[in-house]
């Protein structure tokens, strides 16, 4: 599903060259349930904005369900994107002035679904989310792990095959995220392929395999 070969992301700072990633080499197969872990600055994060497609400043070969990321231009990486990718972000990214079903409701609206099955979809989408009854409301009237959760839910309601959560727990007490990681769960056993960047390791428990980077090096899978 996933081949990165010899990735590498660096900064310019006059004459000299920071790396965030070095030579980065993985493999990922459909249906996974990966964790990225490593201490700060090691460069996961960074390495999951590569898989959304959110960075493409970045040197080496990606490939994505046999697509050459790599070579594709910006529109087809926008297109591969829609058609495979959710991102769940540690501190939400909803909108503040669109209402719960608004903020579901925004990535179809990217896709061209028709207005009819949009609808279908979302109210699918709230009731096994069991979220219903907060539909009407905005961000500032949720709490945290009721936000992460509308963020979830987001990412997907467009059935993406691949969901990224960069540390998707990181705001959210013990209680709140443990019902997360339990949802990625059983999205995962059916069939999702998840990566989450994390620190936790409870929460990598979640998963089947970690992959650690130090200085932007994989130093352990």
């Amino acid at each position: 599903m996933i081949k990165l070969r010899s990735i590498e992301k660096s900064y310019r700072h006059g004459l000299s060259q920071t790396f965030v990633l070095r030579r980065v080499n993985v493999e990922i197969q459909q249906g996974e349930f990966v964790s990225i872990m490593g201490p700060s600055g090691a460069g996961k994060s960074t390495l999951l904005h590569i898989m959304g497609m959110h960075d493409s400043a970045w040197t080496g070969e990606y490939w994505l369900f046999d697509e050459p990321v790599h070579r594709l231009s910006a529109k087809d990486r926008m297109r591969l994107q829609k058609q495979h990718v959710g991102f769940v972000f540690q501190s939400y990214h909803l909108l503040d002035n669109l209402t719960v079903y608004e903020n579901i409701d925004l990535p179809l609206s990217y896709r061209d679904v028709k207005k009819s099955e949009r609808q279908g979809m979302v109210a699918d989408i709230l009731d096994r989310f069991n979220i219903v009854g907060k539909k009407d409301l905005y961000p500032n009237q949720l709490s945290g792990g009721q936000q992460q959760l509308v963020a979830i839910a987001r990412a997907v309601v467009a059935k993406p095959n691949l969901i990224l959560a960069d540390e998707p727990t990181g705001n959210l007490h013990s209680d709140q995220g443990r019902e997360i990681m339990e949802l990625f769960k059983r999205l995962n056993d059916a069939g999702t392929t998840v990566i989450q960047v994390t620190h936790s390791e409870v929460n990598a428990g979640y998963g089947r395999r970690v992959i650690k980077l130090k200085d932007g090096w994989v130093v352990e899978e």
